[in-house]
């Protein structure tokens, strides 16, 4: 019987929060006045923010930007920056990434990563962890370079529909991803989704949108799938 998981790139194997919190504050030095008194949030009041899909221009006002056209350069800025190289230097793989991967390509399931990264984002991280090993040439699905993005729960079931044109076809799949896209992406070729809550969305936000399970982190996922 031929099984495939997908995995999202950034929440399951990827911890981006310390990248995303770089970019916070520097948004805060770049939009803040000099005499203005500015509130910074602690890495975790932050990241519960974001995990809270609280709006930017919402978290530019709680760290003391309470002029509407500070709080859209601040959405604005943060935006333009998050995804910009020097600060994918700050992501981090997730200690049980790699063993998980290892459980699941060991049972012999056929492995492939779906992310909404670039590929000039994606694949500098591949090589440096070596992670190319799961995930050969045909089983990665990102954004080329010069792809136009549109919304992610509309971008992501565009590269899930990609994977089930090209790839061989199985008896079973899964999807595991920490956001709304990664869920879209599965019910949109009904395939059970696994919401893990290690990436940028909590428990209250995940329920929205009904995934087959919410499990903690890729390793609860996968062994949930090898019925561990």
């Amino acid at each position: 019987m031929k099984k495939r998981i997908f995995t999202d790139f950034d929440g399951p194997i990827m911890d981006v929060s310390e990248r995303y919190y770089q970019v916070y504050l520097y948004c805060l030095g770049k939009i803040g006045q000099p005499e203005q008194i500015v509130k910074t949030l602690s890495k975790s009041e932050f990241w519960e923010l974001k995990r809270s899909q609280v709006p930017e221009k919402d978290i530019a006002n709680l760290s003391g930007f309470t002029d509407e056209k500070q709080q859209v350069a601040f959405a604005h800025l943060r935006r333009a920056t998050v995804h910009t190289d020097p600060y994918f230097a700050y992501d981090r793989l997730l200690e049980n990434a790699i063993p998980a991967l290892e459980k699941a390509q060991k049972a012999g399931y056929d492995l492939a990563v779906m992310t909404m990264r670039r590929r000039r984002e994606l694949e500098p991280v591949l090589d440096q962890y070596n992670l190319r090993r799961f995930f050969p040439g045909n089983r990665i699905f990102c954004l080329d370079d010069d792809y136009v993005k549109t919304v992610d729960t509309q971008d992501k079931p565009k590269l899930m529909k990609i994977a089930q044109a090209t790839l061989p076809n199985v008896d079973q799949q899964w999807m595991i991803g920490d956001t709304e896209a990664d869920i879209f992406a599965a019910q949109s070729h009904n395939i059970p989704a696994i919401a893990v809550l290690s990436g940028i969305r909590n428990q209250t936000q995940l329920e929205k949108y009904q995934p087959q399970e919410i499990l903690t982190n890729l390793t609860a996922a996968i062994d949930k799938i090898l019925g561990c």
